[in-house]
């Protein structure tokens, strides 16, 4: 099997995706959708393509797939950006965990390693993950 040696940050950024929605055993396709969607209007995936994505998707699962993967690719995220870039990719994280509604505690268990792995300040992740909870509010209505 060949074992990948280091990513660019674009690749980086979607690994983390890939990370948190692989969490709890697979990727659904609204979680696939939200990555989708994040690389078509982001300015940070500016001259990324979907079949890029795609190729940068696989690749993050084979790294998984690799023994210590997840340590691998953990190592590899943190290489690949630049500190100001591991809090998009936190963010980008947190869009794919709240694009399911429903968190298992395997997914909550990947998002704190990932913020350990991407060393991000207490604080700085929680602002992030309150950005995110406040963008993804519904309006209940009673009808």
């Amino acid at each position: 099997m060949l074992v990948r040696t280091g990513l660019d940050a674009q690749e980086a950024l979607v690994c983390t995706m890939v990370l948190v929605a692989a969490a709890d055993g697979g990727i659904t396709d609204r979680e696939i959708g939200v990555m989708s969607g994040l690389v078509q209007t982001l300015p940070v995936f500016q001259n990324f393509s979907s079949e890029h994505l795609e190729f940068a998707s696989d690749a993050a699962v084979a790294l998984l797939e690799e023994d210590e993967g997840l340590a691998h690719a953990g190592t590899m995220i943190r290489a690949a950006l630049e500190p100001r870039l591991r809090e998009t990719a936190y963010a980008l994280a947190c869009e794919v965990v709240a694009a399911d509604r429903v968190t298992s505690q395997a997914v909550l268990r990947m998002l704190e390693l990932v913020q350990g792995e991407l060393r991000l300040e207490p604080l700085v992740a929680a602002a992030i993950e309150r950005g995110v909870r406040a963008r993804h509010q519904t309006i209940d209505r009673a009808e």
